[in-house]
C-alpha cells in the first residue's frame, strides 16, 4: 500500500492521535484505518508524497492534512492543478532574461516562490507537460531556485497526486523518472469508496454539514432510509460524485431532514431514461418513476429483495406486494 521503508527510522518515536481531519480518510474500515496511521506516521517527514488515487477523490484534502500535521505547518500551502491553463506562467512566473544557467529561474509572482519554505502541491501529475517536468525535476535536485535572480533555497515539501495509471506512465517514459523518484519518495495509495462502502455513509454526513453550512443553512439528519441508500451505491466517481449529488439534494430542500425522496432525483442510476410522456397525468408519472427507481435498486442488489427492501427502507412483504402492484417481474429473484 506504501513505502514503508521511509518509516524504518520512526518506529520508536511517539505520533499524535489526534484525529485525522481530511474528508477522504473519515472512516473507520480496515483500509482507511490503515492510511490514517500511515498520514499521522509521515507528517513530520520532509520527503516528496506521491499520492495514488481514482478520479474524484479528495486527494487535496489529504495534501493539507499532511501539511497542517508537518513541521512547516505555519508556512504556505500551494495548490496548482497540473492540466491548468498557462501552467508554466503558474509555476515558474516570468524571471528575468539575463541570468547565471548554473540555477533554474522563476519570478516572485510565480507559485515555485510562494511555495519555497511550505508546501507545493501538484494535483494530478500525469498532466504535467515533458518541458514543465524537466524544470521541475532540476529544481527538485538542485535544492534551490533563482527568485528575480537571487539564489534562493527551496526548503518546499513536495506532495503531488496522481491517477493509478502513473506507474505505467513512468514504465513508458511518458513522465520522467528522476522526478518520480522525488515525488514518490513515501507513497499512499488511496481506496476508493466502492472498497469502503461502510464509510461512505460518515462521509455523506460530514459532506452535508459543510454542504448547508457553506449556503448558511441549518444542520440536518438524513432518515435511515435516506441514508441507507447513498451507502449502497458503488459511487464511481468517488467523493467528487457524491458531493454532486449531495449539492444537488441541499441546492433542491431547505429542510432539517433529508429523506430518501429528497435523494432519489439527485442519483445517476445509469440506467437508460424511459420515453417521456407529457400528457400524462401526475399519478401516472410518479408510478411510472417508483416502477422504474424499484427496477433499478432490485437490479444494482442483484434482485436480492432483502437488500433492496432495506435500501427502499420498506419491509419485504411490503416490497414484493409494491412490485406486484407496479407490475415489476420478480422471476429473476433468488433467495
Amino acid at each position: 500500500m506504501a513505502d514503508t521503508v521511509a518509516l524504518a527510522g520512526l518506529r520508536s518515536a511517539r505520533f499524535p492521535r489526534a484525529p485525522i481531519g481530511a474528508l477522504e480518510l473519515v472512516g473507520r474500515s480496515a483500509p482507511i484505518g490503515r492510511v490514517q496511521e500511515f498520514v499521522r506516521r509521515i507528517a513530520a517527514l520532509d520527503s516528496g508524497v506521491l499520492i495514488v488515487a481514482e478520479r474524484g477523490a479528495d486527494i487535496e484534502s489529504i495534501a493539507r492534512e499532511l501539511h497542517a500535521r508537518g513541521r512547516s505547518a505555519s508556512a504556505p500551502f500551494v495548490a496548482i492543478e497540473c492540466g491548468a491553463e498557462g501552467l508554466d506562467r503558474l509555476l515558474f512566473g516570468d524571471p528575468p532574461g539575463h541570468v547565471p544557467p548554473d540555477l533554474d529561474s522563476v519570478s516572485s509572482d510565480s507559485r515555485v516562490a510562494a511555495a519555497r519554505s511550505g508546501t507545493l502541491f501538484l494535483q494530478e501529475i500525469s498532466e504535467l507537460p515533458a518541458a514543465v517536468q524537466a524544470r521541475l525535476a532540476r529544481i527538485a535536485r538542485d535544492g534551490e531556485v533563482r527568485i528575480d535572480g537571487v539564489p534562493v533555497a527551496t526548503a518546499w515539501r513536495l506532495i503531488a497526486s496522481a491517477p493509478p495509471t502513473i506507474d505505467a506512465d513512468v514504465r513508458a517514459h511518458r513522465f520522467r523518472g528522476d522526478l518520480f523518484r522525488r515525488l514518490s519518495a513515501v507513497r499512499i495509495d488511496v481506496p476508493s469508496l466502492r472498497e469502503r462502502p461502510e464509510d461512505v455513509s460518515a462521509i455523506a454526513i460530514r459532506l452535508l454539514d459543510s454542504l448547508r453550512a457553506a449556503r448558511d443553512l441549518p444542520t440536518a439528519t438524513f432518515t435511515q432510509a435516506a441514508l441507507s441508500l447513498v451507502s449502497s451505491l458503488t459511487w464511481p466517481g468517488n467523493v467528487a460524485e457524491l458531493r454532486d449529488a449531495l449539492e444537488r439534494v441541499v441546492d433542491a430542500n431547505g429542510d432539517g431532514v433529508i429523506q430518501i425522496e429528497h435523494v432519489l432525483p439527485a442519483l445517476h442510476l445509469h440506467r437508460a431514461a424511459a420515453p417521456f410522456a407529457p400528457a400524462a397525468s401526475l399519478r401516472e408519472a410518479r408510478l411510472r418513476f417508483e416502477r422504474e427507481y424499484i427496477s433499478a435498486v432490485l437490479q444494482h442488489h442483484g434482485w436480492r429483495m432483502a437488500d433492496a427492501a432495506q435500501t427502499l427502507g420498506i419491509q419485504r412483504p411490503n416490497l414484493y406486494r409494491k412490485a406486484r402492484q407496479l407490475g415489476i417481474p420478480l422471476t429473476r429473484v433468488v433467495e
